[in-house]
């Protein structure tokens, strides 16, 4: 599906983001976006960004900002990365499962930039309401409620929850 269809949806409803101590990242059905805050006047020659299939390598100015494993894959050819006001390195990856029902980014990294339960949670029902939109492009959702439950930690099911149970009794 296009784009273009979702009519900015983002714009329009905003997003929920993760703050991390170099910046903060978001996500929405197709992509992932990532902002690092810069020191003043940094010049992209001072910015070096590796991205394959499943890693990242966000250096500046010769420091590792972060580092390793992405949470799930994403088109390295379709990454984006600009610097805005001399002081913003913004990071756009395209993901490349989208057609994961659905798949949500539990964190940026494999074992890191994890949002807390609420926030994750937020984020959950913002590409809901995203999904929405991009299945019903004459409505728009950017305002909308959504009463669905979403009591279920991403991640977890009660097979595990079990199994924990069963392996601290001895069972």
């Amino acid at each position: 599906m296009p784009l273009d269809n979702l009519s900015h949806f983002d714009e329009k409803s905003g997003f929920i983001s993760f703050s991390t101590e170099w910046g903060r990242w978001w996500q929405t059905v197709h992509e992932v976006h990532i902002e690092v805050n810069l020191p003043e006047n940094t010049k992209a020659k001072n910015v070096s960004l590796k991205v394959t299939p499943r890693e990242i390598d966000c250096v500046v100015h010769k420091n590792v900002i972060f580092k390793g494993r992405l949470f799930s894959t994403v088109h390295p050819n379709e990454t984006v990365w600009t610097i805005e006001d001399n002081n913003l390195l913004s990071i756009v990856l395209a993901k490349a499962d989208v057609t994961l029902k659905d798949e949500i980014w539990e964190s940026l990294l494999e074992n890191d930039y994890k949002p807390d339960p609420y926030t994750l949670h937020e984020m959950r029902k913002k590409m809901d309401l995203e999904k929405f939109q991009i299945e019903n492009p004459g409505f728009d959702f950017s305002r909308a409620e959504l009463s669905k439950c979403y009591d279920r930690i991403p991640g977890w099911s009660g097979d595990v929850l079990k199994n924990e149970e069963k392996t601290e009794s001895g069972n």
